[in-house]
């Protein structure tokens, strides 16, 4: 990949800037927006860490410099009138100075699609608890006490399932069944394991 063929294919305005969307390549969240210049993205693709350019500064920046709260290369697009570009990132930490996960949280409208996947949406909302906890959350108390204590809930919701399973009680199984799934993703997000990796094993296991 030629970075230089890169930037001369990219129109950056009269100013030499281009607006980025940030989003995550996990959960595929919108971010942030920032603005980039050439500098900014020679420095991105060279050290793999991304950098902006800050209009109000004028002068470039890495994101997490200060923070520690990174933004790992991942991705990188530009559209169709080349105006514009898409960074997919690996955050570390959250990415707004507010201290949410994304500065996008002011919500106005939120539909709720059918097809969202709710194990991936859950996922989600135990990531961000973790990052952002909340006062009296049984999801922070598991993540504060740590490893030992998941592990010890994801053993004992994997008995009532067996227990479940023994009783021939379907009501009950899908209840300890979904039991041990949330303990499951608790243990994830706790082990940076993201539900990518698991498809990723599970489709290895198809193709072999």
């Amino acid at each position: 990949m030629d970075i230089k063929n890169i930037l001369e294919e990219i129109k950056f305005d009269n100013k030499g800037l281009v607006p980025a969307v940030v989003q995550d390549i996990k959960s595929k969240q919108v971010l942030m927006v920032a603005y980039m210049n050439k500098e900014s993205i020679e420095k991105t693709f060279e050290e793999g860490l991304v950098h902006y350019y800050s209009r109000s500064r004028e002068k470039l920046w890495k994101k997490g410099e200060t923070s520690g709260n990174i933004q790992k290369l991942k991705g990188f697009y530009y559209d169709c009138d080349k105006d514009s570009i898409l960074v997919l990132v690996e955050q570390v930490g959250v990415a707004c100075h507010t201290g949410n996960y994304s500065c996008f949280f002011n919500e106005v409208l939120k539909e709720e699609s059918e097809e969202v996947d709710i194990i991936e949406k859950l996922y989600s909302i135990l990531e961000d608890r973790q990052q952002n906890p909340k006062e009296g959350s049984y999801t922070n108390y598991l993540f504060r006490e740590g490893l030992d204590k998941i592990l010890k809930k994801v053993g004992e919701e994997t008995s009532e399932v067996i227990i479940g399973a023994k009783n021939k009680n379907k009501e009950e199984l899908i209840y300890e069944i979904s039991d041990l799934i949330y303990h499951i993703l608790v243990l994830m997000v706790n082990e940076k394991i993201y539900i990518e990796d698991i498809k990723g094993e599970l489709i290895s296991r198809r193709r072999s």
